[in-house]
């Protein structure tokens, strides 16, 4: 099974109608990944989709739709960065320039096992260490039965 991270973008695009080309393309990898039971993600994403969701997504979704997803998606049990995380993801900050944020999110997927992380908020195609990031707007889940590289 290959495991495969979601940052936060591709679950408020699940839910935001305002560009439905990329809402579709994010419901069908989640789709995907529930199908296969291979979806990965963390505290940090389930947080921030909350926030996004409830107060910038327009019209932003009731808070009681917005927690049942969360807990929805507690089934995938996310990833809570301790202390290693953390190290991690100061490593990834330094040795590629990307925000705190962005590398406590490749190092939750690497704690994870993770081959894939899904994100548009990095560079398509490129590999930290054992991860390789996808923009799920780019390339469809059809990559997930490639062999690997």
């Amino acid at each position: 099974m290959t495991a495969v991270f979601v940052d936060t973008n591709v679950l408020i695009y699940s839910e935001d109608g305002a560009d439905p080309a990329k809402q579709v393309s994010a419901i069908e990898w989640l789709q995907v990944l529930w199908t296969r039971r291979c979806g990965r993600l963390s505290a940090q994403v389930l947080n921030e989709f909350y926030v996004n969701v409830t107060k910038k997504l327009r019209p932003a979704m009731a808070a009681g739709d917005a927690r049942a997803e969360v807990r929805r998606y507690q089934r995938w049990q996310p990833w809570v960065p301790d202390h290693a995380t953390v190290e991690t993801a100061w490593a990834v900050e330094s040795r590629f320039g990307f925000s705190y944020w962005d590398s406590l999110i490749v190092a939750s997927a690497k704690a994870q096992g993770c081959r894939y992380l899904l994100t548009e908020d990095l560079q398509h195609e490129q590999t930290i260490d054992s991860v390789q990031i996808l923009n799920p707007f780019l390339v469809g889940p059809d990559v997930l039965d490639a062999p690997a590289a």
